[in-house]
């Protein structure tokens, strides 16, 4: 819709000279001030002539009247002067025509705003904590933070997927504690990543009745950062089983990264960012502590040094960028976690700065609301989780009973119910605005019933299925059209809008609606308007082009949220 606005605002700026010669105001002012009016009743497009009022020198009225019987004409049909507002309708053969055509000429980069060539992404997200279970409340940073990818390449980005794991930390002390305790090699080999939880959780149970084991834990850990050679072997056999466990989850969601450098990667380049600090006159000791006072912007000291010289996630996250700045010279880095950590990434990316660094205005943190499991917090100590291939396996199973009830007993194929049952939890996810707290109830992220990613995928097979029987995509021809077909049409329209909006805001969930409004646009159509079977030909053509279009925008939209587009289900 975009392109209607800025080819109205040219004819405006020209009507404008000519109507109140040395008046001046550009295409790109009066694009600025043109507005989608909230009911079709009142246009298209709608220009409020109060803001010109004062350029013009004349009334709203006076100036909506003058310019109204002047701008018919190429995609606009006509204008009306109401109460100083200028209403735009649109020509729907002509606006159609000029949508599918690009459509058809650009394919699947139709809706690219073509923001991103010659620059580079680095993103962050997922970096699940090595040892522990891919759960509910990993499904955020993981498709949000891919989505985010996928829409940045779709812009020409060149993208740096990273998937910073959590696999440095005292946890590993009480994991070694556990395991040499009361786990063995065998348990370990035959329930791996599940039977390491079993082990964690029953530290965390044993520590309350023995507080000494946590400094069992902790000797255990620094024996690790000191090069043990038995304890680097349990920890790099924890980050092997673990990385087995997280790829199954990853291949499902159909998500690969560049990188999996996690925080032990950086252990040897923290030294040198701390050096730096005190150079610069930026640490002070605070009960032993070295810290960054950050008073004067508003916010408590960020740490850098535990009392015993030790490091925290400030300093390796500072030696990180560092990195990551010099590898791939970014022109953004994007971190997608937990608002909980807004405060953590304000801090040290205020340190970035006071090192500095000139890329640190190249550093987004992209936040998201909580999880939460009927009311109850998320935590791995105590068990309070849903694991997502239970998640998973459970929707998958749903999605072929529902194919066998429709199909004579007969379920779909393990490919369809995969890519159907696991974009039905990926898309209830991000149908919510990111910053959204999430009650997860299992119920809802199952339901396949109304506003939905099965309802979606299953209107993109619709039109497979039309374009199958109609042997070819058609041609659009012109001619008048329906209601219907000029709805779709203009919803088709604000896809390259709606891209860039979740672009600016970092919002997959604008793709996820866009996906609804287009569906529901779509099914309209479909129930309306005979296609393959339409008695006219030129209809059944228009129509057909119009399936083919759909086609096209809502495979790149769903592949956009990291949802599969199965052409039967």
């Amino acid at each position: 819709m975009n392109t209607l606005k800025r080819k109205t605002a040219e004819k405006l700026s020209a009507l404008v000279s000519e109507i109140y010669p040395g008046a001046s105001l550009s295409a790109d002012d009066l694009a600025g001030m043109l507005e989608f009016p909230p009911d079709p009743a009142m246009g298209d497009l709608a220009l409020p002539c109060f803001k010109l009022s004062r350029t013009l020198h004349a009334s709203p009225v006076a100036i909506a009247d003058a310019l109204a019987p002047k701008t018919a004409g190429g995609e606009i049909a006509r204008a009306e002067a109401v109460k100083g507002y200028l209403n735009f309708f649109i020509d729907g053969a002509a606006f159609s025509e000029r949508v599918l055509s690009e459509i058809a000429e650009k394919g699947d980069k139709y809706g690219s705003p073509d923001c991103g060539e010659g620059k580079t992404v680095v993103l962050d997200y997922s970096s699940p904590n090595v040892a522990k279970p891919f759960h509910i409340g990993h499904l955020g940073t993981t498709v949000i933070g891919h989505s985010l990818k996928l829409l940045h390449e779709f812009a020409g980005y060149k993208c740096v997927g990273i998937n910073h794991l959590g696999d440095w930390g005292t946890q590993f002390g009480k994991l070694i504690v556990a395991y040499r305790k009361w786990g063995s090699r065998e348990a370990v080999e035959r329930g791996e990543i599940d039977e390491l939880v079993k082990l964690y959780v029953r530290f965390h149970a044993e520590a309350e009745k023995d507080e000494t084991l946590n400094d069992q834990a902790r000797a255990e850990f620094s024996k690790l950062e000191n090069g043990d050679p038995d304890n680097l072997a349990l920890w790099k056999w924890f980050i092997e089983i673990s990385l087995r466990e997280y790829q199954k989850t990853y291949r499902q969601l159909g998500i690969t990264f560049d990188s999996y450098n996690g925080e032990s990667f950086y252990t040897d380049k923290m030294p040198e960012q701390v050096e730096l600090l005190k150079r610069k006159g930026l640490l002070t000791l605070d009960d032993g502590a070295s810290v960054v006072r950050l008073d004067e912007y508003n916010m408590p000291v960020c740490l850098i040094l535990k009392r015993d010289g030790s490091t925290l996630y400030p300093t390796r996250d500072i030696a990180a960028a560092v990195y990551r700045a010099n590898t791939y010279h970014f022109d953004k880095c994007i971190y997608v976690t937990s608002a909980g950590q807004s405060l953590h990434f304000a801090q040290w990316f205020k340190v970035v700065e006071l090192m500095g660094y000139e890329w640190y205005n190249k550093l987004v943190h992209v936040p998201y609301g909580t999880v939460s499991i009927n009311g109850e917090k998320l935590a791995t100590r105590t068990g309070n989780v849903v694991l997502l291939k239970d998640l998973f396996a459970e929707a998958i199973e749903k999605v072929k009973r529902i194919s066998a009830e429709k199909n004579g007993g007969t379920p779909c194929s393990d490919e369809i119910a995969e890519a159907v049952g696991v974009g039905a939890v990926v898309f209830h996810y991000l149908s919510n605005n990111r910053m959204r707290d999430i009650n997860f109830v299992l119920e809802d992220a199952l339901s396949f019933d109304g506003n939905t990613g099965p309802y979606a995928q299953y209107t993109y097979a619709r039109t497979c299925s039309v374009l199958s029987k109609a042997g070819g995509r058609g041609a659009f021809t012109g001619g008048e059209l329906n209601d219907a077909e000029i709805a779709l049409a203009k919803t088709l329209a604000t896809f390259p809008d709606r891209v860039k909006t979740a672009l600016d805001n970092y919002e997959p969930s604008e793709i996820t609606r866009f996906i609804l409004d287009l569906s529901a646009a779509y099914n309209r159509f479909y129930h309306d308007c005979p296609i393959v079977t339409a008695e006219d030909e030129r209809e059944k053509n228009n129509r057909v082009a119009l399936t083919a279009a759909v086609n096209t925008v809502l495979a790149r939209a769903l592949s956009l949220i990291c949802l599969k587009t199965p052409e039967k289900i």
